[in-house]
This record gives C-alpha cells, structure tokens and sequence, in this order.
C-alpha cells in the first residue's frame, strides 16, 4: 500500500505550474527529510527546465542560494575545509561538492551520480525542408532513443542555448525556450492501410510540422536570405520565434545554437488520490534532481572527513563519450583537483589519488522499471519495484550494472540507518538490460559502486510515471549516504 501525500501539499497546488524560466522556491530546510516536500519543487523544476541547459542553470541558482561558490576549470582552484563548490562543463554537465572540515588528502569521496539528459529529437545543422503544400517543417535528428511512436501526436515545443554576438563582437550563451507548443509529428489515419500503419521511418515519417506557408500561391521571395549562412540554414518561422523570445531585431547576430524538441506539456499530479506524477523527461532529471538536493540538505560536512560530491553528467543516452559525459576525465580530473588543493607538495598525488578512490563509495543513480501491472509476465516475481515506496537497487549478472555483494551491504545499512526502504529490481534472462554511467566510472577508479534509482513507468517515452513521493524518497536516502557511509565502512574488516 502507498502513502499518501499531505493533502495541504497539494491544496496550493491547484493552480497551473508556472512556466516561467525563475528557478522554483526551494524546499524547506529540514534535518528529517519529509518525502511529500519535494513534490511541488520537483514538478516546478520538470516543468520549468525543459532542456539539459535548462536544468544545468536550474541547478546553478539551487547551489547557489544554498551557499555554494562557483569554479571554473580554467582557473586555479583555491578550496578550503568546509567549502562548497560546483562548476559546469559545457553547460550540459555539472559536478558539485563539498569538502569536510576534518577532510585530509588520501579520504574518501562519497559520490552520487545521474545523469541529466534525457531523450530528445535536436535541431539539424540544416534544419529547413521545403514547403510541402503549404506545410512548414522543421529537420529534427533523434538524440538516443527519442522519435519512437509515443512523440506522434503530442505537442511539442523548442528550446536550448543560443550563442548571439553583441555589438562590440563578444559572445553570448543565451537559453531560450518556445513556451507554448510549436510543433507535432502528425500520425495518419488507418483508412490509408498497410502503408500509413507500417513504416514509422524517422527520417521521412517523423518530421515535425511547425506552421503553414502559403507564400508559394504569391511566389514571394526567401525572406532572411543573406542574413548569413547559419541563419538562412533554418526555417524563418523558427528563427524569427527563437529571436522573439531573445528580443533580438537583428537576426545576423545570431551564430550558432543548440535547440532540441521537447514535451511542452507540464508536470502534473495524477491519480485519484494525486499519488502519480505524470511528466516529460522523467529520464534522468529525477535522480539528477534528488541526488543534487540530497547534497544541499546534507549536514555532515560539518564534521566530516570525506568529499561529498554529486556528478550530473550529460550524454548517457549516447554513450557517455563526450567531454561531459560520464567516460571522459570529468569526475577523475575533480577527485585529483580536490586532492591537489590540500596535499603536502613532497606527496606523491598519484599515490594519494588511488588511496581516495580506494576510500570512497559511489551510487549511479539512475531510473529503474518499476512494476507495470499490464505486463506482468515480463518481470521476475519478487523483483517488482513500486512507486511511492523507494529507491531500488538493480543487479545484472552480465556486469550491466555495478552492484555487488560489498556495495548492496553497505548501502543497505546506509538505508537501514536512514529509515528508507530498498527495494530489488534484476531483468529476466530472456530480456535485456539498459546500461547507467556506474560500470564506466566504477572500472576507470576502482571505486565501490552500487546501480540504486527511483523507479518510473514508461521508460524511455516521451511522458512517463513515477509516485508523487519518489522524489522525496530518492532526496532522503541519497542525503542518508552522505552522511553515514563513513561510519558503515568503518564496519568492514
């Protein structure tokens, strides 16, 4: 049986969510973490954040508020006992951490990691296509599994980073987000037959329809033609929509962008007792989400001799491969940073960074399925995680995942010591298993690690489920390995 949600946390949440791009109000500051607070802020920063621009600047305003400087890689970095810190790396990934009053070099980290893209259809280089019949289409290229049959027919919208060159020639990274729908993947009717029920061929099936031009009817001219080469690259309905929301009256200056399709229909409560959320992107802003709060409500730095660090990679959905992702230098090269701040010069800081790793224990924090009553049969019985109950920790004997005998003891007596309930959730044998950031970052340091998420319905569609506590639930245990993982490993031999 779930638990239901106070309901004076939902009485204020009657009114539309926002869409306003203002980070939401944070959640109260409380040493024993309620669940239920996290449900409106969560459904705030889904709604609010479309984009992995977004929820990267998103999560900049949360640090900052909670006290955090920010770095810069390049920069000379001056850390003292007791600082907070994040940076970002191409805007799309971001590392935070704290260092412990009692930290020394050759202790351990304590690390939760997630990632923070989800599945998204990008803009094309070249985006234009002709006008078919009078209708306006955009070029879209499918960023993981994205453009699957659950993007037809839903209304979707454009956002991302735009780079404009101001008057004195200086660059400019800008977010923008088209905050009502612009765009849909029309399906056909089955009057058609085979033909319109068949190939969902995406790149001649799945082109976004974004307006009407009937311009052909009067043969009116292409009208940015010599603005620049970028722009003229792009329909003109979308880059005068884009320059709007910028209130840019000079379309030459902008040179560059990074835009991608999204769900534009907010976050919302669902069920009859509103124990569901219902949102976008699901996969992973949720685990990005509560391991970034968990690190913010964490007291322990007070005291403690470890670095607390929350990784939020980009790029997991391709592969991690990327400067920002997971399987580059990203989190290594911050370990040996940190290290390097407070270690005795003579010191050796190979030697002390393989001692950290050999100190520290890491969550790769990702969704995982939770139990879809329609399809039972393609669950093992007993490894059925449910919503609004908690995280669960996923096993895969084929090294998928990074769990092992020593990572679910010790995350199992961080859970018991947090009050939160784990939960199992391992693949069939005749199935096959996704893949998190955890094996990569695990084999690269030798680091503990176990695999440990909120579980979700839909995984890896455009809408998907997860329990209006899970967000909570997630931000509690994760704030729990933080502050006791030092002294469950000093029960180990």
């Amino acid at each position: 049986m779930t638990t239901r949600p106070s309901q004076s946390l939902f009485e204020a949440f009657q009114a539309t969510t926002t869409t306003s791009t203002t980070p939401p109000p944070p959640p109260p500051s409380i040493e024993a973490i309620d669940p239920a607070a996290y449900t409106k802020p969560f459904i705030d920063f889904i709604s609010n954040n479309p984009t992995v621009y977004h929820a990267v600047n998103h999560f900049e305003h949360r640090l900052d508020s909670a006290g955090f400087s920010k770095l810069s890689e390049r920069d000379t970095w001056d850390l003292k006992l007791g600082g907070k810190y994040y940076f970002n790396r191409n805007s799309s990934g971001l590392i935070a951490f704290k260092i412990g009053k009692g930290y020394k070099p050759g202790n351990g980290a304590v690390i939760i990691a997630a990632h923070i893209d989800a599945l998204t259809a990008k803009v094309k280089p070249i985006s234009s296509k002709p006008v078919k019949n009078g209708f306006q289409q955009v070029g879209v290229a499918q960023y993981g599994g994205a453009l699957n049959q659950t993007w037809w027919d839903r209304d979707l919208s454009i956002g991302g980073r735009v780079f404009v060159k101001d008057s004195k020639g200086k660059i400019h990274e800008k977010l923008v987000r088209l905050d009502w729908p612009v765009a849909r993947i029309p399906t056909i009717a089955p009057h058609f037959g085979l033909r319109a029920e068949g190939q969902s061929n995406q790149e001649t099936r799945m082109v976004p329809i974004i307006g009407l031009d009937n311009s052909d009817l009067e043969s009116k001219d292409y009208p940015l033609a010599g603005v620049n080469s970028f722009i003229a690259a792009h329909p003109p309905s979308l880059v005068k929509a884009i320059a709007g929301e910028l209130s840019i009256s000079d379309y030459s200056t902008i040179i560059n962008w990074d835009l991608e399709m999204y769900d534009s229909q907010p976050a919302q409560l669902g069920g009859l007792n509103k124990e569901f959320i219902f949102a976008g992107r699901v996969d992973d802003k949720l685990c990005s989400f509560a391991a970034l709060e968990a690190l913010i409500a964490d007291t322990s730095d007070t005291t403690s001799g470890t670095i607390s660090i929350a990784g939020l990679f980009d790029d997991e959905e391709v592969g991690s491969k990327l400067r920002q992702g997971a399987n580059s230098n990203f989190l290594p090269s911050t370990i040996e940073r940190i290290i390097e701040s407070f270690a005795d010069k003579s010191s050796t800081s190979t030697n002390l960074l393989y001692q950290t790793y050999a100190n520290s224990f890491m969550v790769s924090a990702d969704v995982c399925h939770a139990y879809n009553p329609n399809y039972d049969d393609v669950y093992l019985k007993d490894h059925t995680p449910r919503l609004n109950v908690g995280v669960a920790v996923s096993f895969d004997s084929n090294a998928h995942m990074t769990t092992d005998g020593v990572s679910s003891t010790i995350f199992n007596r961080i859970a018991e010591k947090s009050g939160s309930q784990v939960q199992v959730f391992q693949i069939r044998n005749d199935s096959r298993s996704g893949g998190t950031v955890g094996p990569m970052l695990s084999s690269k340091t030798g680091i503990r690690a176990i695999d440990a998420g909120i579980p979700q319905l839909s995984m890896h569609s455009i809408r998907a489920t997860t329990g209006s506590l899970d967000p909570g639930l997630g931000v509690k245990l994760f704030k729990g390995v933080y502050e006791h993982f030092h002294a469950v490993d000093q029960e180990f031999v």
